[in-house]
């Protein structure tokens, strides 16, 4: 690419996720939808966001939040149908704003036509999941010894026509989700039509879920054994699925302009997630560590150190994230006591702390690390509610809980469904705008107090984290430009610039004065006579440049 090229959309997008049960409802059923998100996009325009991303839309028995895929190439009725979605990619281009959707190539849903078929005795139909037989007696016993990522074998038994015990399914998740055997080539062909029908409605790119999934080692061997931390998972990272991704890339690179892929890549050894970001396969890979990442200058440092380090490696740029719909909001996590190298003293799965949060602490430490992301090199996404401050709900009753995580767990675990909680947009009780008067009540339940968070609300304050945010992306093309040079700076505080551009953040634990000649452009707080306070964050230009 020449110097006079500009570079492409998403290497310095700012991405929003969209969760559309969650983001607003347009049909009054309690269930956010297309029509509901439609109406709200110039809120999104408005933001500053460069694009889109909208998790699974499909038809769905919805066991796993629509990551359990019944059909690839329509739009689950409740959300609106196809013709929606369609709707809805013309209106997001209309107003500049990219598409992204997920795709889900690791399993199906049990209720997809395949399955049904496979399960049914259709020879085809079954090649194309993993089934195997039992081992033990009888085949009494799973076929290894693989766990699931929600807890519980991997494995489930069917039975036959005659009512006698089958063969096993592999799901590497819950067991409505069986994954699909990708030695298969009916899999890889049915992947590649599916991808065209959506970049032929003007989708823009997919994320793609278990990126590192897919292909199994062959013969499915045990796991146990293996050091998780330098090892892969017979079931994960697997080297033939390098050879899915350069066909996938193939079809990318025929549109004009070329579709692009994010992956959610999660490898056991730094030196694997790079193999996916060669130039003839994925276009980037979320920067995970954030999502963990304790409040602390030292460990954030070697994470951003180790992001730059991939992208300078394999030329893809950093994708990075605060939070997403997998882990606790952000606010929460900064809320509680920041152990050295993890946010939490908890396992890493676990959601609830024993620890009462400080919610007002989670959120200024929050707002400075909005402004941390949104100034490094690469792209940001942004979780829908994030811009709002809103905190994890952790008090959902039991019976209302939807996770396969928390069924699967036995309620050890309560799942992820606080980061799913519906946004308030006006209002100062549920449903605070999200739904129309007179609609059930959100498919989950929201907490009171949220009322001075909704949008509505904070769109009176120019103080307020939504204002944080449109300022931020709004500046962020402007002001951060050239690559990340660090600087000194007192004990305590990242320091790096960005061109002209400083970036100070305080972790403490001490107020610090602010270098001399410049001036604070924007802050995630107050910082009032040349003084960043702790848990803050600014930008900072030379004086010449002015303030805002």
């Amino acid at each position: 690419m020449s110097s006079s090229t500009p570079a492409p959309w998403w290497r310095t997008a700012a991405v929003y996720q969209v969760l559309p049960r969650s983001f607003a409802d347009g049909g009054g059923d309690g269930v956010g939808d297309l029509a509901g998100l439609r109406a709200r996009l110039p809120y999104l325009a408005e933001l500053g966001v460069d694009a889109v991303w909208v998790t699974p839309w499909y038809p769905s028995p919805m066991v796993d939040n629509g990551y359990d895929v019944a059909d690839y190439r329509d739009v689950d009725a409740v959300l609106g149908g196809l013709g929606q979605a369609e709707a809805f990619v013309q209106e997001a281009h209309a107003l500049g704003l990219r598409v992204l959707v997920d795709i889900v190539p690791n399993h199906t849903s049990d209720a997809h036509a395949w399955f049904r078929a496979a399960l049914a005795g259709d020879a085809r139909a079954r090649a194309r999941y993993l089934f195997r037989p039992g081992r033990g007696e009888g085949g009494a016993l799973p076929p290894n010894d693989w766990e699931s990522c929600f807890g519980g074998p991997s494995w489930t038994r069917t039975t036959d026509a005659d009512g006698r015990p089958g063969e096993w399914y592999l799901h590497s998740f819950a067991p409505e989700q069986p994954d699909l055997d990708w030695r298969n080539p009916e899999v890889r062909a049915e992947f590649v039509d599916v991808l065209r029908f959506w970049f032929d409605r003007g989708v823009d790119g997919f994320r793609v879920d278990v990126a590192h999934g897919l292909v199994k080692e062959a013969g499915l061997p045990d796991a146990l054994g293996r050091d998780r931390r330098t090892e892969e998972h017979p079931g994960w990272d697997q080297d033939e699925v390098h050879e899915v991704y350069r066909e996938w890339r193939e079809v990318a690179d025929s549109y004009d302009p070329p579709r692009v892929f994010v992956a959610e890549a999660w490898v056991a050894r730094p030196e694997r997630l790079p193999l996916y970001l060669r130039s003839d396969e994925l276009h980037m890979a979320f920067e995970f560590e954030p999502l963990h990442v304790t409040w602390r200058e030292g460990p954030w440092r070697r994470v951003v150190e180790r992001g730059l380090a991939t992208a300078a490696l394999t030329g893809a740029p950093s994708a990075w994230a605060l939070t997403n719909h997998d882990v606790v909001r952000q606010v929460t996590r900064y809320a509680r006591t920041q152990w050295p190298e993890r946010g939490s003293n908890e396992s890493e799965r676990a959601r609830w702390g024993t620890e009462e949060p400080d919610l007002a602490l989670g959120r200024t430490r929050a707002r400075a690390a909005a402004l941390l992301t949104t100034a490094l090199p690469g792209l940001v996404y942004v979780y829908e509610g994030e811009e709002l401050g809103l905190e994890e709900v952790e008090d959902i009753p039991t019976e209302r809980r939807l996770d396969p995580i928390h069924t699967r767990s036995g309620g050890r675990d309560p799942g992820r469904d606080g980061s799913r909680v519906p946004l308030p947009w006006s209002g100062d009780r549920p449903p605070y705008g999200f739904s129309p008067p007179g609609a059930p009540e959100p498919w989950l339940p929201q907490p009171p107090g949220w009322g001075p968070l909704t949008a509505a609300a904070q769109e009176q304050d120019p103080d307020s984290t939504l204002a944080l945010y449109r300022c931020a992306l709004g500046l962020r093309h402007e002001l951060m430009a050239g690559p990340l040079v660090w600087h000194e700076a007192p004990d305590g505080v990242l320091a790096f610039a960005r061109g002209t551009t400083v970036v100070w953040v305080n972790f403490g634990p001490d107020d610090v004065p602010l270098p001399a000649g410049r001036r604070v452009v924007l802050a995630s707080g107050p910082a009032p006579d040349g003084v960043l306070p702790v848990d803050t964050a600014a930008w900072l230009v030379p004086d010449e440049e002015g303030s805002r």
